[in-house]
């Protein structure tokens, strides 16, 4: 009995809360419940605040109060503050004075072309202009060097040392009496660069496939060697014992024809050979046909040509079209892989082994791959790691890659690094009132040199 009067006691404690919560329910369930008026409007309903989608500019906001302001689309903000820059370095354009770097040296080289740059242009910028680099580099562009033109709203690059250098080695490999004149210096014809995540390898190697191509080199440029391996249809060749790839061949034709097609229109073919057919994308086998004929007189661009057009050729035409590169001697000759590290362990393609099981496929059994990953050879060739793919930690001798070879490429200096930042205050990414030699010089030692992380870093200095 006690306990029963100590709960009824509680019970009417508790009421006026539990009546309170029970008017606080109705009024919610009322208001949910009242109709709408015409046009879609509700009486006695306070509107939720809504994102303003339109563009707001500096003085807009100012007008407006504290509630509104703190509801402004964070995406229009960014726009806004994208648009405002964007102007401010239009203006920038107009005074010379502001492009200064490290010790009051000049930001910018004045050499009119990469072919003219020396030593005493390392460490400033290069400019550079994007309907050229268009057609100069049809492939596309690495995505580092992307990133750094939109992120500086400028089509401008830091000269490096090893550019230079790397240069000057095909330059004289090309070349053999300007290696007769270089003193302690071995030139290389094979190169394989390496280097840490974001030290600017595929930007170095567009940099250099730019150069060849203004020198008027025939260089094919494969500035995604991953895509050889993945994706797209694959087929045995039971001829070959090799995967053919036919999607990825005529990807390969059309880019190798986009900059290159007037030179490849001098060149004829020196191996008058048939070539063999394969299973064409998604067509299978010719019919009555199993080789094409090459008659003499055929200029690559023909035989490239021929390879884009017939779907069962393509492959073939790739395989032949490295063993014509071999023997052009009217012209320099340069083959420019990224991606490089992709062609030595798996690919996306998997072989059926039983009801059950597959085996991976290996990147050299490609056969596109196969024909042209070798630097056993006496042709012009470099070919760029990329640690962003994820492939993983290669050993340190390749197969079918010279044991010197590979170079390693350094992450920024501090002197590239002061350039790089100063560079960065140029461009409006850090603030002038926060800008300081301790603050950039935190920001070289926290990323390590990674031009990636600086470039992020740079506009949090405070």
């Amino acid at each position: 009995m006690l306990l029963r009067s100590l709960l009824r006691a509680t019970t009417g404690a508790a009421s006026p809360l539990r009546q309170y919560q029970w008017q606080l329910t109705n009024c919610r369930n009322m208001a949910s419940k009242t109709p709408k008026a015409k046009g879609g409007s509700t009486k006695g309903k306070k509107t939720q605040p809504k994102f303003d989608k339109k563009t707001q500019t500096k003085s807009d906001l100012k007008d407006k109060k504290p509630e509104e302001v703190l509801v402004a689309s964070p995406d229009s903000i960014a726009k806004q503050d994208a648009e405002l820059r964007r102007r401010l370095l239009a203006e920038d354009e107009k005074n010379p004075a502001l492009d200064v770097g490290p010790n009051g040296r000049s930001l910018f080289t004045s050499a009119p072309s990469l072919s003219s740059l020396t030593d005493n242009d390392v460490n400033h910028y290069f400019r550079f202009s994007m309907k050229e680099l268009n057609e100069v580099l049809p492939e596309g562009l690495p995505l580092g060097m992307v990133k750094e033109f939109e992120e500086s709203c400028r089509s401008a690059l830091l000269v490096r040392r090893c550019f230079i250098e790397l240069r000057d080695n095909f330059r004289q490999a090309a070349d053999p009496s300007l290696a007769a004149k270089s003193k302690g210096h071995k030139v290389r014809k094979q190169i394989v660069l390496d280097g840490l995540l974001s030290c600017g390898k595929s930007t170095v190697l567009a940099m250099l496939v730019n150069w060849a191509r203004k020198e008027g080199w025939l260089v094919l440029y494969v500035p995604r060697g991953r895509d050889w391996t993945h994706g797209g249809l694959f087929y045995k060749n039971p001829e070959t014992n090799l995967w053919d790839t036919p999607v990825q061949a005529l990807n390969i034709l059309q880019d190798f024809l986009k900059f290159n097609k007037s030179l490849l229109e001098g060149i004829t073919c020196k191996i008058l050979d048939p070539i063999p057919l394969g299973e064409g994308a998604g067509v299978g086998w010719p019919k009555g046909r199993d080789k094409m004929q090459i008659l003499e007189g055929t200029t690559l661009s023909q035989l490239v040509e021929a390879g884009v057009k017939d779907s069962h050729a393509a492959v073939g035409v790739v395989v032949r079209l490295r063993k014509e590169l071999s023997k052009v001697t009217s012209v320099p000759v340069l083959i420019a892989i990224d991606q490089y590290n992709n062609w030595f362990t798996f690919t996306d393609f998997e072989e059926p082994v039983t009801d059950r099981s597959v085996r991976p496929i290996h990147a050299r059994e490609v056969a596109t791959v196969n024909a042209f990953r070798s630097m056993m050879h006496d042709d012009m060739m470099v070919g760029a790691f990329s640690h962003s793919t994820a492939v993983g930690k290669l050993r340190q001798e390749l197969p079918d890659v010279p044991t010197d070879a590979r170079i390693i490429l350094p992450r920024y200096n501090l002197d590239e690094a002061a350039t790089v930042c100063h560079y960065y205050l140029r461009q409006r990414l850090a603030k002038h009132d926060a800008f300081t030699e301790e603050n950039w010089k935190k920001i070289f030692y926290l990323s390590h040199g990674n031009g990636t992380e600086m470039r992020y870093l740079v506009p949090f200095m405070r």
